[in-house]
């Protein structure tokens, strides 16, 4: 029970200390780490399982190569086939509904395989397996074929006055004139009616608006309490990570090929569901390991013996909890990290940031069922190296210094975590105390 606690305590100021910095490190390799510390300040080095940890070592390599792999390969199928082309938006727009498709198989593929073992659905044939997931997927290709391209093709390309809930009735909603229109339109009539009802009765037009002059006395206003901490709590989620950087950066940014706003806009939709698919695996793998110590120490608390043979019951409040933690960490804490992958490193964009996304998902997923404690934030990295270098002069459009930062933080985490979390298990375990 100790010992957890020493290692939850090693791995979060570590990784605490390294996001402050702007670092991505690894909440696996951090929490990995500070066991091997805590191992050996407990019975030496001989207790901690060195062949085990030789792989975690190689996964810094391995896992990063696959999920830039990945990742290259969907960006340039993207760019090939849509982005270069000058009818770039109905490309887009035709496409759209297959990277729909696929995305949801996939997830879905995950989830009913291996993901959900409370319904059991993993002992369910792999035919069946397979039938569910392309049934849903269809589904889901189906309704975005239907109702969201129709509904992105005439907010994005025509530009109508469309609201997001349109999106389920959109064949049924007739043709609604931009939103700047309308108003031009109002303008124009009120303005006509104001100038006909001044003729007819033969009183004189309203003043204009600049003959007017107003004397406004202002007083500062202290925002109150309440407003402050809010604002306190929600600078992460405020602030702009694309003006980070400075001049380097934005110097990097424009040899960066830019393109179609519209079509970029398209697959902005597409962004939050590979999102959301990457927060999945996200939750299937580094979420886990920072949960696994918490829930032994519950167990160990509620049982009163420290018998951890077989596995260790993991309660849904400990689950809440830990998805509780990620997301007050990523509203307060995570803008410094999300500046240095989403602005720092290269330029992103919708279309770039969509393919980084779903292939660290299909990375981490796969890695996860087979049992391999990689790293969601190794593997993010490396696929938006990849993309940046996936440039007419990609070497020039990554920040090298920020990436050999990166790569110095990767190699610092075990150790760092270990220490940390091995002193502090020493000075608690071996200071003088009272035996009951």
């Amino acid at each position: 029970m100790l010992g957890m606690l020493c290692a939850l305590v090693g791995s979060s100021t570590w990784i605490l200390a390294a996001s402050s910095f702007g670092i991505p490190v690894s909440t696996t390799h951090a929490i990995v780490g500070a066991l091997v510390g805590i191992g050996i300040a407990s019975f030496g080095s001989n207790t901690v399982n060195w062949s085990g940890l030789v792989k975690i070592v190689l996964s810094w390599i391995i896992s990063p190569a696959v999920a830039s792999s990945i990742s290259a390969i969907i960006f340039l199928i993207t760019k090939y086939a849509v982005l270069v082309h000058e009818d770039s938006l109905r490309r887009a727009l035709i496409a759209i509904p297959f990277y729909f498709g696929i995305t949801i198989f996939i997830n879905c593929f995950y989830i009913v395989f291996k993901g959900a073992p409370g319904l059991k659905l993993e002992s369910l044939p792999i035919g069946t397996i397979l039938g569910i997931s392309f049934g849903v997927a269809g589904g889901v290709f189906l309704f975005t074929f239907f109702f969201l391209r129709p509904y992105l093709r005439r907010t994005i390309q025509d530009e109508e006055n469309i609201r997001w809930y349109h999106c389920f009735v959109i064949p049924f909603i007739s043709y609604r004139p931009p939103k700047q229109v309308e108003e031009e339109s109002l303008h124009e009539n009120n303005g006509n009616a104001t100038s006909t009802a001044s003729i007819e009765e033969g009183v004189d037009a309203p003043p204009e608006k600049e003959d007017i002059v107003h004397e406004e006395v202002s007083f500062p206003k202290k925002d109150s309490i309440a407003k402050r901490i809010k604002d306190k709590l929600m600078a992460g989620v405020r602030t702009d990570i694309k003006a980070t950087g400075g001049e380097k950066v934005a110097a990097m940014h424009e040899l960066t090929r830019k393109f179609d706003s519209q079509t970029e806009a398209v697959y902005s939709v597409l962004q939050v569901m590979t999102a959301f698919f990457a927060s999945f695996a996200h939750g299937s793998n580094d979420v886990a390991n920072a949960v696994g110590p918490l829930s032994t120490i519950y167990y160990v608390w509620d049982n009163g013996n420290a018998n951890l043979s077989g596995k260790t019951p993991i309660p849904l409040w400990v689950l809440g909890f830990g998805g509780a933690m990620i997301d007050i960490g990523l509203i307060t804490y995570g803008h410094h990290v999300m500046a240095t992958l989403g602005n720092k490193v290269t330029y992103m964009s919708p279309t770039r940031g969509f393919s980084a996304e779903l292939g660290t998902s299909l990375t981490v997923l796969t890695c996860s069922k087979l049992g391999l404690p990689v790293s969601t934030t190794h593997c993010i990295t490396g696929a938006v190296a990849a993309i940046g270098l996936c440039q007419r002069r990609g070497y020039k459009t990554v920040n090298w210094r920020a990436l050999g930062m990166t790569a110095i933080s990767w190699i610092i985490t075990l150790p760092a975590a270990g220490l940390v979390a091995g002193l502090l298990f020493a000075f608690v375990s071996r200071s003088p105390h009272l035996t009951l």
